[in-house]
C-alpha cells in the first residue's frame, strides 16, 4: 500500500514540478493524473499494483470532504452576511458552465461533422 501511494505521490510530484517549471497554466496534480491514466493504460504490472490501494482510498473519499465542511461550519457568519450573493452566484455560473458546455460541445459535432443521428 505504501509503494502504490508513493507511486500516486511522485506522479502528483512530477506534474507540478513540469507545470511549475514550463509555467503551465494547467496546476501540477492535473498534470500528474494524466501521465498516472496513461502509465496505467500502458502498464498492466503497474495498474494492478496501484488497483487495491486505489479502491481503498476510492471507498473512503467521503472522510476527504471533512475539513471543507469544518471550514464552512467555522465561516458561517461570512456566508450568513454574504449568503445571497454567493447563491446567485453558484447558480449564475453552474447554468453559464451548461450553457457554454452545451455550445461547446455542438461547435465541436459540428467540426467533426458529426450528425444528430449518431
Amino acid at each position: 500500500m505504501v509503494g502504490a501511494l508513493a507511486i500516486i505521490l511522485l506522479f502528483q510530484l512530477a506534474g507540478e514540478v513540469i507545470s511549475r517549471a514550463g509555467h503551465l497554466p494547467l496546476p501540477g496534480p492535473v498534470l500528474g493524473m494524466v501521465g498516472l491514466v496513461v502509465a496505467l493504460s500502458v502498464s498492466t504490472r503497474l495498474r494492478e499494483l496501484i488497483r487495491p490501494t486505489a479502491q481503498g482510498v476510492l471507498q473512503n473519499l467521503s472522510l476527504l470532504f471533512v475539513p471543507a465542511g469544518v471550514g464552512v461550519v467555522a465561516h458561517m457568519p461570512t456566508l450568513a452576511s454574504h449568503g445571497v450573493a454567493l447563491g446567485v452566484a453558484l447558480v449564475v455560473s453552474t447554468l453559464l458552465a451548461i450553457v457554454v458546455g452545451a455550445v461547446t460541445f455542438t461547435w465541436v459535432a459540428r467540426l467533426v461533422g458529426s450528425r444528430a443521428d449518431d
